[in-house]
């Protein structure tokens, strides 16, 4: 089960709090700061999932970025990472996407477990095994300073209306 998040596990002091429900009807209270954590030099965030978004594989770097660790990532949704700060339609675009077997890319800020958070360009591809699809693999790498402006203008216009309202405890 996913637990909310508690004031003990954010690093720093200060805080802003939302609850966030997820497609599949699960919510729980994020904790979040205005700490952003560079993505590495020179490394790759990778992870798989099954076809509902469970964790299935994470790399070192994935592990290290999000602050979980290896036993906490593996088998937990994959939405764990979602910030508040990302409108579901971004979301929609990527299952859109996937839905017609394309590889989706695009820049997403993901929630770490102390509340910080990471901005990543993401590929995302489906795993097809004998002509089935069996899962998702995500491959993260470091973004431009300059898309990251650009998302971080463009994402909160694309809210629905009572969408951001609904993030509040």
């Amino acid at each position: 089960m996913l637990r909310d998040m508690e004031p003990a596990d954010i690093a720093g002091g200060a805080f802003k709090e939302a609850r966030l429900t997820y497609f599949d009807g699960a919510s729980r209270i994020v904790r979040y700061t205005d700490v952003e954590v560079p993505f590495p030099e020179g490394r790759l965030i990778v992870s798989c999932t099954d076809v509902p978004g469970m964790i299935t594989q994470a790399n070192k770097a994935f592990v290290d970025m999000s602050g979980y660790s290896k036993e906490e990532l593996i088998g937990a949704p994959h939405y764990i990472l979602r910030h508040p700060d990302m409108p579901r339609a971004a979301f929609k675009g990527l299952w859109d996407t996937l839905a017609r077997g394309e590889k989706w890319t695009g820049y997403v800020k993901n929630l770490r477990k102390d509340g910080a958070y990471y901005w990543v360009f993401a590929t995302v591809i489906g795993n097809v095994r004998k002509g089935n699809l069996v899962g998702y693999t995500s491959v993260r790498r470091k973004p431009s300073r300059t898309k990251i402006d650009e998302c971080a203008k463009l994402y909160p216009t694309l809210f629905a209306p009572g969408e951001r309202e609904a993030y509040s405890p």
